[in-house]
C-alpha cells in the first residue's frame, strides 16, 4: 500500500527515532509498504519518520542511481536500529533532494566513506562499509532517524533564501505526483 509522505514542517521529521524490536506491529507489511511508497514516489530512500513513524527504520535502493551496467554498485536494503560508527574521507558536494521537501534540491557536503551497524529485515546484524552514492543515500536516510534534514547542512544565507519555499511546502502549496500529508494548521 502506498503511504502518504509527511511534508516539511511536521514535528515527526525532527524527532529522534526510537529503536524497534522484531515484534514491532506489522513490521513486514510496513517495510513492504515503504518500498512500494518509495518506488511510487520515485525516491532512492525512505525513512520511517517520512511516513509519520518516529522509529529507527529506513530503506534504500541506490541501484537506481547507477547506469544499467553499474547497478551492481548500488544496493537495495532495509536498515533497522542503524548506527553510523565512522565517516571518513574528504567531503564532496552532491545535489540532494528529499521526498518530504519536494521541489528543493541543493548541494550538500558529506564524507564519502561510512561504516554502519544495522539489523536487516530479518534482524540479522551487519557491520558494513559503504562509499560513494550508496553511502550518501544511507547518510541522508540515517539523518532522518536522527531528526536531521538535508537543509540543515546549508549555509544560513541559503536557508534564508529557501524560507518562502519551505513555508509553502509546509502549507501544502506544492505540486507533487505522489501522496503527501501536510502538517495540521
Amino acid at each position: 500500500m502506498v503511504l502518504p509522505i509527511v511534508a516539511y514542517g511536521d514535528p515527526v521529521l525532527r524527532k529522534k527515532g526510537e529503536e524497534i524490536t522484531k515484534d514491532y506491529p506489522d513490521l513486514e507489511k510496513l517495510i513492504d509498504d515503504m518500498f512500494e511508497t518509495m518506488e511510487k514516489s520515485r525516491g532512492v530512500g525512505l525513512a520511517a519518520p517520512q511516513i509519520g513513524k518516529a522509529i529507527r527504520l529506513f530503506i534504500i535502493d541506490s541501484t537506481k542511481m547507477f547506469d544499467e551496467e553499474e547497478e551492481h554498485l548500488g544496493m537495495r536494503e532495509v536498515f533497522i536500529n542503524a548506527k553510523i560508527i565512522d565517516e571518513e574521507g574528504e567531503e564532496w558536494r552532491f545535489e540532494e533532494g528529499c521526498l518530504s521537501i519536494p521541489t528543493i534540491r541543493e548541494d550538500v557536503l558529506r564524507q564519502p566513506n561510512i561504516t554502519i551497524q544495522y539489523l536487516d529485515r530479518n534482524f540479522n546484524f551487519h557491520e558494513k562499509k559503504f562509499d560513494d552514492l550508496t553511502a550518501r543515500v544511507i547518510q541522508h536516510e540515517y539523518d532522518h532517524i536522527e531528526g536531521v534534514l538535508f537543509i540543515d547542512y546549508l549555509k544560513p544565507l541559503k536557508k534564508s533564501l529557501l524560507k518562502g519555499k519551505l513555508k509553502k511546502i509546509s502549507k501544502g502549496q506544492v505540486d507533487v505526483s505522489y501522496k503527501m500529508k501536510f502538517p495540521k494548521k
